[in-house]
């Protein structure tokens, strides 16, 4: 199949993540929700051509999630009136998946190699991106540092709040809350960026150790 048709069978693939969890077999039933759908889901051998081999073709599902994230911040209810606003609703958008989402954190920070350390990359560039959007779609137009320091300590609570989430979803949004009211600097805490890099970096080891991924 070519390459726009990869990119609709992800796309089909993410409602059945709630289900089925970022897996092969998720990517394998996307087929049965074509308009004209397939008798069966797609073979192994299919799903490794589309996709990737082994693992491969489960971070292409998850990115293309995290993609779908970013994207539904633009037309989430609510969003365009404030960064608040906009971090709630992304908070919103992992409740479908949360029980699948510390494997598919892990599985993104473990390194190709299978051999420590971590790759704190993936778990910074995503957080990264959802503050950048919720600038964005709320009309934010800081200048010069003050765009930096405001997406680096706005990274740093998004993602304290989303680890907050993987164990306490039932507080995350009001955890969210405390974290943008406390951080009353938030154009130049650059103290509280370094606090919550670390936490971050922590948190995800731990969240790769808990799904034995090393």
């Amino acid at each position: 199949m070519a390459a726009n048709s990869s990119t609709r069978l992800l796309k089909l693939a993410l409602p059945l993540v709630s289900e089925h969890g970022f897996t092969r077999a998720a990517l394998a039933r996307s087929v049965l929700h074509l308009p004209t759908p397939h008798a069966e889901p797609l073979s192994d051998t299919a799903v490794s051509a589309l996709f990737g081999r082994g693992d491969l073709a489960r971070k292409t599902l998850i990115r293309a999630w995290l993609d779908d994230g970013v994207e539904s911040m633009k037309n989430a209810p609510g969003v365009g009136t404030s960064v608040k606003d906009a971090l709630h609703a992304r908070l919103a958008y992992n409740e479908p998946v949360l029980a699948h989402l510390p494997e598919a954190f892990a599985l993104l920070a473990a390194p190709e190699s299978g051999i420590p350390p971590i790759d704190p990359v993936p778990a910074l560039k995503h957080a990264a991106r959802i503050a950048d959007e919720a600038c964005y779609v709320s009309g934010d137009q800081s200048l010069r540092l003050s765009w930096y320091t405001k997406r680096a300590t706005l990274t740093g609570i998004y993602s304290a709040a989303e680890l907050h989430q993987l164990t306490s979803p039932q507080t995350a949004h009001s955890f969210l809350d405390s974290l943008l009211s406390t951080s009353t600097t938030i154009d130049s805490s650059v103290e509280e960026v370094k606090l919550f890099s670390s936490y971050i970096f922590r948190s995800w080891a731990g969240i790769i150790r808990s799904q034995g991924v090393l």
